[in-house]
């Protein structure tokens, strides 16, 4: 006997009506639990149901596959994204070429904190680079995630409210169950070692860590932009391109604001 989440999606070929609850009456008749349903693009449908045998999913994948006014998509033990999907209607877009890259614009803070949430709640080593132009909500997001999962966040190094530089950490500041953040252009530009140095252990630690301008952070580095896990794009639109150039220029007058930052 298995107890297990399994995700359902099809394309509608003939909408027509009851076909819904032609399928969620079948699934009954197999005593399988319907736990969420949501259209998760332009004609197509998505359901996460569970069972305590899975016998019972496979008599209803042969049954639901001779439906002739569907046609399945996806039939698998959830992904995240197929769990979000369900969640919020639609799938997060990632880049075609890069499947590790996930792209969110402002107006979708809300999913992409609960992604990154999700993230978050995973345990052990997890590095995750998130891009975009300043005050887009990159560090907002990151901490917003953090509340959500449960966990604290730790910053490295940072220019959320001034310029941040840690070269030590204290008691469990050092748990594995910590987030820790970092921003790449600041601890890129650094010259104190002893930040380095912790930075060097983080990296090495079991745990979650989230680096903001990721490929800022890996030039003059060992670290390689293959490394991360997850990489996260966050624009204010679809269409805006990043400019190091904007952002550097962003960190310089932020590190003049606060008078050579705070190091602790």
């Amino acid at each position: 006997m298995a107890l297990s989440d399994w995700y359902f999606e099809y394309e509608i070929q003939v909408n027509r009506p009851g076909l819904l609850g032609d399928i969620a009456s079948l699934l009954g008749m197999l005593h399988v639990n319907i736990i969420s349903i949501n259209g998760v693009d332009e004609g197509r449908r998505g359901m996460l149901v569970h069972t305590e045998n899975d016998e019972a999913i496979e008599r209803f994948q042969t049954i639901v596959e001779t439906i002739e006014h569907i046609h399945i998509t996806k039939f698998r033990q959830p992904k995240l994204r197929d769990r979000l999907a369900i969640r919020h209607g639609y799938y997060i877009p990632r880049d075609a070429d890069e499947k590790n890259t996930f792209r969110f614009v402002r107006d979708e803070l809300g999913i992409l904190v609960d992604f990154m949430a999700e993230l978050f709640k995973e345990e052990g080593h997890k590095l995750i680079g998130i891009r975009g132009m300043p005050r887009v909500g990159k560090t907002e997001s990151i901490v917003a995630a953090s509340v959500c999962a449960n966990k604290k966040w730790i910053f490295l190094s940072s220019t959320m409210i001034k310029q941040t530089i840690r070269n030590k950490l204290a008691g469990d500041e050092f748990s594995h169950n910590n987030i820790f953040i970092l921003d790449g252009i600041v601890t890129r530009r650094s010259t104190d070692e002893r930040h380095l140095q912790l930075v060097r252990e983080m990296m090495n630690m079991p745990t979650i860590k989230v680096i903001e301008h990721p490929d800022m952070f890996v030039q003059h580095s060992e670290y390689k932009i293959e490394d991360f896990d997850y990489i996260i794009e966050l624009r204010h639109h679809p269409d805006e391109e990043f400019t190091y150039e904007v952002v550097e220029k962003n960190e310089l007058m932020s590190e003049s604001n606060n008078f050579g930052g705070f190091h602790f």
